[in-house]
């Protein structure tokens, strides 16, 4: 008898940042991509334009919640 290996992922709890980055990924198109490929098949600037307009939003709810 051979045991089958279990070969789901474990479900992470995403936080509000991780939310953030699905919600603008999907925005610019990126998403099924990294649903197939995984985040680490995005080129350098996909993640750059990523990563700023992240960065944007949190300032902008930053300045907000002040």
């Amino acid at each position: 008898m051979s045991q089958q290996k279990s070969r789901d992922k474990k479900k992470k709890v995403l936080t509000e940042y991780d939310r953030l980055k699905m919600e603008i990924a999907k925005e610019l198109g990126l998403w099924e991509q990294i649903e197939q490929e995984g985040w680490e098949s995005l080129s350098n600037a996909a993640c750059g334009r990523l990563g700023g307009i992240m960065s944007k939003r949190l300032r902008e709810k930053r300045q907000q919640n002040k």
